[in-house]
């Protein structure tokens, strides 16, 4: 069915392939409004953790046709129904990386967990995916630099912002962050603020009194 309210509205949606809050457009309604405030077209979006697509599709609204959004899923479960909202809304403008992204590429055991959206790399993990950094895919042309990162990966947001160590101090792009338990935030609230980025809550306040940032 189609989205029924936000800026996603008019957009195909398979029920069932996340919470209900997607297709009724309440998910994360506040990051959805940030991202639509942050992004402009033609810039280039990472959305690293897609998972089934919300934010890929989002971005690639907001970006347009000139504009391009890499979306990283390693999780297959998660990117069938990507690929599938991919498809039934004709989207030209994502690259879809079917990889974990951290410090260093390597190859590592992945959890599915409880739930698609809360899988991570994890040494019991019962799936083998690829790693990528965000800084090997751009030095090789593989992507354009971005000018937003969106990441939500369950716990490997420190090493993964360390593996885009040279994007983020040479391009400075905008990140929108969701940290996974107390030592995850303050490791990457300093690892950024050690390369000039500012850090603010989300929805306002005190940004460690939260797990949703804006790093800019």
């Amino acid at each position: 069915m189609r989205v029924l309210q936000g800026p996603l509205r008019g957009a195909r949606w398979v029920v069932g392939s996340a919470t209900h809050g997607c297709w009724l457009g309440t998910y994360e309604s506040q990051k959805q409004r940030v991202l639509s405030s942050l992004l402009k077209p033609g810039e280039t979006f990472f959305d690293v953790g897609a998972n089934v697509g919300f934010y890929t599709l989002l971005g690639s609204r907001l970006v347009g046709p000139s504009g391009q959004v890499v979306a990283f899923e390693p999780l297959p479960a998660n990117l069938r129904y990507l690929v599938e909202h991919l498809r039934i809304n004709r989207v030209a403008n994502v690259e879809l990386i079917t990889a974990a992204v951290g410090k260093t590429k390597d190859r590592l055991r992945f959890a599915e967990a409880g739930s698609p959206s809360m899988g991570r790399i994890d040494p019991e993990g019962g799936l083998d995916v690829d790693v990528l950094s965000l800084d090997g895919l751009v030095a090789a042309g593989a992507v354009r630099p971005p000018d937003l990162i969106k990441m939500d990966i369950e716990g490997g947001e420190v090493g993964a912002l360390k593996g885009a160590r040279e994007i983020l101090a040479t391009h400075r792009p905008q990140i929108l962050l969701a940290t996974h338990g107390w030592e995850q935030h303050r490791e990457c609230c300093a690892f950024l603020r050690g390369l000039g980025y500012r850090i603010d809550a989300l929805a306002g306040g005190d940004p460690d009194a939260t797990d949703e940032l804006v790093a800019t």
